[in-house]
């Protein structure tokens, strides 16, 4: 089981992996997807998934980022808190940044929102 040491640090590659593919995987994100997030080529991606290799430490700040988990979480020094309720990255992003919009807005959004969720439904039941 390899392993990488740094001052104070020990990042088991084992561990780190299969963290990385629970996250992605409870974000509902192929590895192709999470590699085009965060800039870098999905064969890349899939060996740090492996184990074979781990990420640069710029690199694990921009999973963190798009996993939305901070790098303890990611890195495994305390558990993942939650799945997000947003499972898309850019919207969960989005989501944060509403609750600092003027309420007419907000209420805009909230009309918006609804009837996409309805039109959704609607569309499912139809395929039925």
């Amino acid at each position: 089981m390899p392993t990488i040491s740094l001052p104070l640090v020990v990042l088991d590659m084992v561990a780190f992996a299969e963290r990385l593919r629970t996250l992605r995987e409870a974000r509902k994100l192929t590895q192709a997807r999470l590699a085009e997030l965060i800039g870098t080529n999905p064969r890349a991606y899939n060996r740090w998934e492996r184990g074979s290799f781990v990420p640069q430490l710029e690199t694990i700040i921009k999973i963190a980022d798009v996993l939305n988990v901070t790098l303890d979480e990611l890195t495994g020094r305390v558990s993942t808190v939650n799945e997000p309720a947003v499972h898309n990255p850019k919207l969960y992003a989005l989501l944060h940044e509403v609750d600092a919009l003027p309420d007419e807005d907000q209420q805009a959004l909230v009309i918006l929102m609804d009837s996409l969720v309805k039109r959704a439904k609607i569309n499912r039941v139809m395929a039925v």
